[in-house]
């Protein structure tokens, strides 16, 4: 088993000091973790990356500096399964488009932040995912801080929003 950390929407130092040491006690034996956006600095990248790979997307609200460094979609293999990656899925929500991507792209797994409210529901035979935000959910008397985990085995994917 695999077990992979999602997280978007951290805005750090805009909108938190730091991430949460909740998520790295939550991320410790992931041996991937993917960031849908909105780093805002590399330098969240890199934390991340101590403990394990990371694969990032860039988000709407991301520097220069990010945008350069990471695409805006995104995509891994773990296994067998395909995980597609972007910031915000609403653009493909309002066309065909989303159902021609995931058809021609055959994701399993489509991990999307943006709204900074965690969700987790299957969409055209797929698993679409946002972790929320660990450190500006909202709206925060609704919702609350978040990151989102996958347990991949060969034959299966368990997700789980872990609210922090």
């Amino acid at each position: 088993m695999k077990l992979i950390g999602l997280i978007s929407d951290t805005h750090i130092p805009a909108r938190a000091k730091a991430i949460p040491n909740k998520v790295f006690k939550i991320f410790q034996d992931a041996s991937l973790i993917i960031h849908a956006g909105d780093l805002t600095r590399l330098s969240v990248m890199e934390e991340l990356e101590q403990m394990a790979s990371v694969i990032a997307v860039h988000g709407n609200m991301d520097t220069r500096k990010v945008k350069e460094k990471l695409p805006v979609t995104n995509s891994v293999h773990v296994y067998d399964w395909k995980i597609g990656i972007t910031h915000s899925i609403n653009f493909f929500f309002q066309t065909r488009r989303f159902k021609d991507i995931v058809e021609k792209q055959g994701f399993h797994v489509f991990v999307c932040g943006h709204t900074h409210r965690p969700s987790l529901k299957y969409k055209s035979g797929m698993l679409l995912i946002n972790p929320g935000s660990p450190t500006n959910p909202i709206p925060p008397f609704i919702t609350r801080p978040s990151v989102a985990l996958l347990r991949i085995t060969k034959k299966d994917i368990e997700p789980e929003i872990v609210n922090l």
